[in-house]
């Protein structure tokens, strides 16, 4: 497993484990039952990214795998919501990619970090088609710390690289998006695993987790992921 990556074996110890060293992950591994794949395909075929509320979720007329399925995305949701988070249960098709792409591209299916204005951790589980990924923070390099892309943004910035053009950096995110390194191992997130990653705030103890949304290809189902 990937040094930045500890596994805990249950929920209370997933939230309340602290990060530190090199981790800043934290994955719950879980063999899950029931048939994820049917909640998806009885919503159906969708434009846009689509959150399932729990209502919803109990209207689904499902097979008895499904149901299974169902009330372990509810359970997920409660012990989210116990905790005092606030977790969100999407079906995405795709996510929105950018038209122009500049110099740091600023898409989810880039290795990026989460960002907060107060400390806060990122939760997350995949539960069908394709899992998100993640990269050591030493396998990695800020897009902006190369030296071709850092001289590019200057250029387009059109000034110095001072202060100014930090914070311009910052206001376009470009501070959070990342490049693997050469030779850099890909690790997934799996399914039906559970994650607690660090985000890039205040007071973080741990810099913040280099992960990425999985590519989808065109006619898959929409990928069942829960996060909050």
């Amino acid at each position: 497993m990937n040094p930045c990556v500890k596994l805990v074996g249950s929920f209370d110890e997933l939230v309340s484990t602290p990060f530190s060293g090199a981790v800043n992950a934290l994955c719950w591994p879980r063999t899950l039952s029931g048939n994820f794949d049917e909640i998806a395909a009885i919503v159906g075929p969708l434009d846009e990214i689509t959150t399932v509320d729990d209502e919803s979720l109990l209207e689904l007329p499902l097979s008895s795998a499904g149901r299974i399925a169902r009330d372990i995305l509810l359970a997920d949701q409660k012990l989210l919501r116990d905790a005092g988070l606030d977790p969100s249960l999407d079906l995405i098709p795709a996510y929105p990619r950018e038209a122009a792409p500049g110099p740091v591209p600023i898409d989810v299916y880039d290795f990026h970090a989460d960002s907060a204005n107060t400390l806060a951790d990122t939760f997350l589980c995949s539960y069908t088609v394709a899992s998100s990924e993640g990269v050591a923070n030493d396998e990695s390099i800020r897009r902006i710390d190369i030296p071709e892309t850092r001289a590019e943004l200057l250029r387009i910035y059109g000034g110095a690289d001072d202060a100014g053009f930090a914070a311009w950096i910052s206001a376009h995110c470009y501070d959070l998006h990342y490049a693997a390194r050469p030779g850099a191992h890909i690790y997934s997130f799996g399914f039906g695993n559970l994650w607690r990653i660090a985000t890039q705030c205040p007071g973080s103890p741990v810099p913040p987790c280099v992960h990425r949304a999985p590519a989808t290809k065109p006619g898959q189902p929409p990928r069942l992921l829960l996060i909050s």
